[in-house]
């Protein structure tokens, strides 16, 4: 039967030589590309419209994509799109690439191109990188018009996600550089791709994770809602919305996401510690879930009187994870102050966790260590009890 159908992709393909006069053939495309969205050609031959119904390309038994074109004599320039400039193709690094350019001699005749990349989906990690296969880098210069700027996001698809029709929950994670790979990262990684793919073939339904890159000068401005006086701070409302309000509903019209909030977590250490918890109590209608490691409480007393003036709007699951050689204590004596403040605001124990741990530093090390059982925790709820790992110093609060 495929025997048959790539005869008749290939029958197709050669009468379109016989009859026509050019045939663009795109015989390979990235593995990110969205298997919903349709492939067009723009060029001098069409005004340079890049989505005009007549120039969409047709998918061939071979996995291929082709159209057939009348264009006059002489030079030809194209590109391909996914139906708008903003979807254009890219270079292998995910950047802007020049436009294609053929000499068209009047007869018959075949192009064979690959496309490397999609501008607004990114190239592939770097050579060295230690990024599972089904990590991809999903835009090198995603816009954030709340802060008029731009930032990397990467984006991890459970193993089964281009073989299924299912919908995932999302977490969204700061710090992006550090979650995945270990050529990026300034400090080391968490390996969340390596733990999930772990997990996923222990059975678990996976999960979509998105990885924003912080903004290295910026990052302590941004994971800020409030200003500290030696350190800065303030525009992490800005942030946050630029999630809330930009890059979710990006990620949920393009990926097969459980959009709810009962499936919307964040995650974050240090800074993004307290960024996470700041945006699940500013928006519990968006998020449910929170990973809260090795938190920057000490930034900003801002961060107890927010929890205490927000309160509990929704139930929300957060873990708070801190190590006994962070700050001599002081880390995790504030995960303490923050779990009593949020018990007071309303939270249960049911909805909080506080685990913390005699060797625990502030390192990633320390946070990819933890990561699988916080994360079975919040999306895994009935099978973290027998996983959460029973190592020296550990103080779960189940109260």
């Amino acid at each position: 039967m495929l025997k048959k159908m790539l005869c008749a992709g290939c029958l197709l393909l050669w009468s379109a030589i016989i009859f026509a006069q050019l045939t663009i053939r795109v015989t390979a495309v990235p593995a990110n590309t969205p298997p919903q969205d349709t492939l067009f050609i723009a060029g001098t031959f069409n005004n340079w419209n890049p989505g005009a119904p007549n120039f969409a390309l047709q998918a061939q038994a071979d996995g291929s994509y082709s159209i057939v074109l009348q264009p006059p004599v002489g030079q030809v320039e194209f590109k391909c799109t996914r139906g708008n400039w903003q979807r254009v193709e890219g270079n292998a690094q995910g950047g802007a690439r020049p436009n294609r350019v053929f000499t068209y001699q009047g007869q018959a005749q075949m192009v064979n191109i690959s496309i490397l990349s999609w501008e607004d989906l990114g190239g592939a990690p770097a050579a060295n990188s230690t990024a599972a296969a089904n990590v991809q880098i999903l835009a090198s210069n995603f816009a954030i018009p709340q802060l008029n700027r731009q930032r990397r996001i990467w984006l991890y698809l459970p193993p089964d996600y281009a073989t299924s029709n299912k919908r995932y929950p999302v977490l969204y994670m700061h710090d992006g550089q550090n979650v995945f790979d270990r050529s990026t990262s300034f400090s080391g990684e968490w390996q969340v791709d390596e733990t999930l793919n772990r997990l996923f073939a222990e059975g678990d339904r996976g999960v979509i994770v998105v990885g924003i890159d912080n903004g290295g000068q910026h990052r302590i401005d941004e994971y800020a809602p409030w200003r500290n006086a030696q350190y800065g701070g303030g525009s992490g409302a800005a942030y946050v919305q630029f999630i809330v309000e930009t890059l979710k509903p990006y990620i949920d019209a393009n990926f097969r996401t459980r959009p709810g909030r009962d499936f919307t977590g964040m995650g974050g250490s240090s800074m993004g510690g307290l960024i996470t918890l700041y945006a699940v109590l500013e928006h519990p209608e968006v998020f449910s879930k929170a990973f809260v490691f090795s938190p920057a409480f000490w930034f900003s007393e801002e961060s107890y009187t927010h929890a205490r003036t927000k309160g509990k709007r929704a139930d929300t699951r957060i873990y708070l994870l801190a190590g006994a050689l962070e700050g001599n204590g002081s880390v995790v004596r504030d995960a303490q102050q923050m779990y009593n403040t949020l018990r007071e605001a309303g939270f249960s124990a049911r909805e909080l966790t506080l685990v913390t741990h005699t060797d625990g530093q502030h390192s990633e090390w320390y946070w990819a260590r933890e990561f699988a059982a916080a994360y079975q925790k919040l999306f895994s709820p009935d099978r973290v009890r027998q996983r959460v790992p029973a190592r020296s110093g550990v103080l779960p609060r189940n109260d």
